[in-house]
């Protein structure tokens, strides 16, 4: 699809798009870019990686397909930092799972180059962290929320909205905006709610984790995930994980008050609106 894809700052997101795209033999060839010289060493012991050069610029230099898999307060100014780089016709795309800034300053960015910048976001991940843990199948039937700008090149959307989906990805088109008050909701707030319970749990009895089954596994799971990575996210989507929280907040209010009045018919309405929820899945 691509003759030369250039991944930028190589965690499980980027090394995972750099082995599915070798292994499906989506590019012609694949450089990885990373900022620590032993990650760039060992990735190149990798058959997906053909290079990985230790100047950005080197790695962007000839690329056609750039994806930027840094976190989402590093995007931007990469970008800013590669720009005079690319080479006329690439096109930029991103995974970070917050939309609204980074599109419209990463659009900015490139007017004038004769680049072009479309966001992404596959919604696939894991609480491991590190290319290590990459995985040629990690967007397999998972949605990936491709959010072009008005503005943004036709031509460039219909590409990068191909890879996704050669990757095997679901893809799904909104607009920025839309897309981040999607995630705030099904994805943020429940981070959040995981979080906050093993935060309170915390505070109990220390041996009470021994006794735990797989209810309280299943539902803390995402709990273990990077808190610096997490923070940034909360900051750069606050407005729509606010008014998600304000959401959860009154149903849980709900809930709370038909248990305190005693009123089971509320309560079991509750819990099979949420039994049916999940059905969905």
């Amino acid at each position: 699809m691509t003759s030369h894809l250039s991944i930028i700052a190589p965690g499980l997101l980027g090394a995972s798009v750099a082995k599915a795209a070798h292994e499906r033999k989506l590019a012609g060839r694949v450089s990885i870019w990373a900022r620590r010289a032993e990650v760039r060493r060992a990735i190149t012991q990798q058959p997906w990686c053909a290079a990985a050069p230790e100047a950005l610029a080197d790695s962007v230099r000839e690329a056609s397909l750039v994806v930027i898999a840094a976190p989402v307060t590093h995007i931007v100014p990469l970008i800013c930092e590669l720009a005079p780089q690319l080479p006329a016709g690439a096109i930029v795309t991103d995974v970070g799972s917050v939309k609204g800034e980074i599109c419209r300053d990463a659009h900015a960015a490139l007017v004038g180059t004769h680049a072009h910048f479309v966001g992404s976001h596959p919604m696939a991940g894991s609480e491991k962290t590190g290319w290590e843990h990459a995985q040629a199948d990690l967007f397999e039937d998972r949605t990936c929320f491709v959010t072009p700008l008005i503005e943004s090149d036709r031509h460039a959307t219909e590409t990068v909205s191909r890879f996704w989906q050669a990757l095997g990805a679901k893809v799904v088109q909104t607009t920025p905006t839309a897309h981040d008050e999607i995630v705030a909701h099904i994805s943020h707030l429940p981070h959040a709610l995981a979080a906050t319970l093993c935060a309170a749990l915390g505070r109990k009895d220390a041996n009470w984790p021994a006794y735990a089954g797989g209810g309280l596994r299943d539902t803390t799971r995402i709990a273990g995930s990077d808190p610096q990575l997490w923070r940034t996210i909360f900051e750069q989507n606050r407005d729509a994980i606010l008014r998600a929280l304000d959401h959860f907040e009154a149903e849980l209010c709900g809930f709370r008050a038909a248990l305190a009045a005693k009123d089971y018919d509320a309560l079991t309405d509750t819990l099979a609106r949420g039994r049916h929820y999940r059905q969905q899945f």
